[in-house]
């Protein structure tokens, strides 16, 4: 079902995925020191390939449940690294080595001056790579901290 959303243009599958990630959202994170929903920007070439960003779905329709702002301009992915599938762990993290970038300072908390916490929304995660250099750049432009959601987990490497 998450490669149907992911590569065929399953978007119908958006709210019954919005329902998983709001329970584990609600059940992992205390939702109340989340300052902003960000999705996980995908390359120029995946939107033209796909037709949309799949994550930018999940995370609208997730910081609409949990109340809270969302934002899909701050952080950008930049150049063409490969895809992922099919690279080893250590080719991985060095496919993605500055492969995003923030358009901007990330902006402070809601309820005081202190640098944000993001919530990051990612459809698959295997090795943690893009999503631990996606921390880095946000840290790097002001978040305080960085947590990640992602709707499935992949153990193939």
């Amino acid at each position: 079902m998450v490669n149907a959303f992911k590569f065929r243009n399953h978007l119908w599958l958006r709210a019954d995925f919005a329902d998983w990630l709001e329970a584990a959202a609600r059940t992992r994170f205390r939702v109340g020191e989340i300052d902003v929903v960000m999705p996980m920007p995908s390359t120029l070439w995946h939107r033209i390939d796909r037709g949309y960003n799949q994550c930018a779905y999940l995370g609208r329709v997730l910081a609409k449940r949990l109340r809270l702002p969302y934002d899909a301009r701050t952080l950008r992915r930049v150049g063409s690294p490969k895809r992922q599938g099919g690279l080893t762990e250590e080719e991985r993290r060095k496919n993605v080595v500055g492969t995003f970038t923030c358009r901007h300072r990330v902006a402070a908390s809601r309820t005081s001056a202190k640098s944000p916490t993001v919530l990051v929304v990612d459809d698959i995660m295997t090795t943690g790579s893009t999503l631990s250099e996606c921390a880095a750049t946000l840290k790097g432009a002001g978040a305080r901290r960085v947590w990640c959601l992602t709707l499935a987990r992949s153990f193939r490497t």
